[in-house]
């Protein structure tokens, strides 16, 4: 992944359930899941992203693993955008949205 190129966009399209695609090891796709969950906190941008791959832990596919791959690549084009919290200061909230496009 050193020498990947960057993407500008975390994902691209839908996942589907790939029923005709190769199993890959799904301790290693669980693993990534996971720390991808973990960065949410600070990078909510890729939220939609990690949660398109997540239903899949059970069954992963290649196909599955390359989304990932491209949310990895995505996250490694853009190290400088994150949320920062400041210790020691009040943080109040200024805004809300709804995001819920359906209602």
């Amino acid at each position: 992944m050193d020498k990947s190129k960057e993407t500008t966009t975390p994902i691209n399209f839908y996942l589907s359930a790939d029923e005709k695609g190769k199993l890959i090891d799904q301790t290693k796709y669980k693993g990534t899941i996971g720390s991808l969950f973990y960065l949410t906190s600070n990078r909510s941008d890729i939220m939609f992203s990690v949660c398109m791959c997540a239903p899949y832990q059970s069954c992963p596919k290649e196909s599955h693993f390359s989304t990932v791959k491209r949310v990895l690549k995505y996250l490694r084009g853009t190290l400088d955008v994150d949320l920062w919290y400041p210790k020691g200061v009040e943080i109040s909230l200024l805004g809300d949205t709804d995001s819920n496009f359906v209602g």
